[in-house]
């Protein structure tokens, strides 16, 4: 396959723009990109490792918290790392396999971000609105089924999507991507053969992807109701203080998200260039600490695995 792409045209490799030309900007935001990828992988390591050694945070709940916080780590680390190299090695080309490769780890870890969003709206949910059987119907079968089953369908889509991209010609004078990593969205625009039918598996996977979207919504609003119906204001506001983690989350994600791809390939601009650093990077460090800041349970846990560490040193 990648010999083909050599052969028809005459090159093996993208070049990447990036988000800026200017060299002043470009070595602040190297020192701002490998500050908040250490930051990311720091913070999600660390919760990972607090509910972990915490037993009273072996619930489902935190379960999903933590393969959210895994995926955050590997969703950075496909794209940020080829970024800090080419900006060292003073280069912007990235070849034709790994330009694939990126993208069909990115298209993989943005659709597990998606399911496991929904995943816990739905958790939420079963808490607040049945929480007297709440685990009999959130049982650790369902949840380690749920988290299988997100990660085998998010592989499958992603892998439909870059062979449909790998059926794909590009012309050396269109070899130029205006991003810092390989969006099957700019290689639509750029490629020199008939895109019409990923396009319209692209147009599918929005719909796909907006189905979570939708759960999540749905989930709320009935959370809403539910919650609105406690009489104490004490009540509304622990049953609200549950949620607040993971809709902020869900704001930010989506946002972000829907802002730049619901729109065809060729309204694409430099400000969606800027946009997408929200959901690839900005996101996945603010997580851990909206997780850790506005939990209590968290925030107790992380005291007690810093002291215990600590003490232990």
């Amino acid at each position: 396959m990648f010999r083909r792409m050599e052969n028809e045209t005459g090159f093996s490799e993208f070049l990447l723009l990036g988000i800026t030309s200017d060299l002043g900007q470009q070595q602040v935001l190297f020192w701002l990109f490998l500050c908040m990828y250490l930051v990311t992988v720091a913070g999600n390591t660390l919760i990972i490792l607090v509910i972990r050694s915490e037993p009273h945070l072996h619930t489902p709940m935190y379960f999903f918290l933590t393969n959210l916080s895994f995926v955050d780590i590997c969703f950075t680390t496909n794209l940020i790392p080829k970024l800090l190299v080419n900006h060292v090695a003073g280069t912007r080309t990235i070849s034709y396999p790994y330009c694939l490769t990126q993208m069909y780890f990115l298209i993989s870890f943005a659709n597990v971000d998606t399911f496991l969003l929904a995943a816990m709206a739905l958790d939420r949910y079963v808490a607040i609105c049945n929480p007297l059987q709440y685990y009999t119907i959130i049982t650790p079968q369902l949840c380690g089924s749920l988290a299988v089953l997100v990660w085998v369908c998010s592989g499958f889509i992603s892998l439909v999507h870059t062979l449909l991209m790998s059926r794909l010609t590009f012309c050396s004078s269109t070899r130029k991507i205006s991003h810092f990593y390989c969006d099957a969205y700019l290689l639509m625009k750029i490629a020199c053969s008939d895109t019409r039918v990923n396009q319209h598996v692209f147009l599918g996977a929005i719909v796909l992807f907006m189905a979570p979207f939708m759960l999540i919504m749905v989930s709320y609003i009935r959370i809403a109701i539910a919650v609105l119906q406690i009489p104490s204001a004490k009540g509304k506001r622990k049953a609200f203080s549950t949620c607040g983690s993971h809709l902020s989350v869900v704001t930010l994600f989506y946002g972000t998200v829907l802002g730049v791809y619901v729109r065809p390939p060729d309204s694409f601009s430099a400000q969606d260039t800027v946009a997408t650093i929200m959901y690839t990077v900005v996101t996945p460090m603010l997580n851990p600490f909206i997780y850790s800041l506005r939990n209590k349970d968290m925030k107790e846990a992380v005291r007690k695995l810093l002291i215990r560490d600590s003490k232990s040193s």
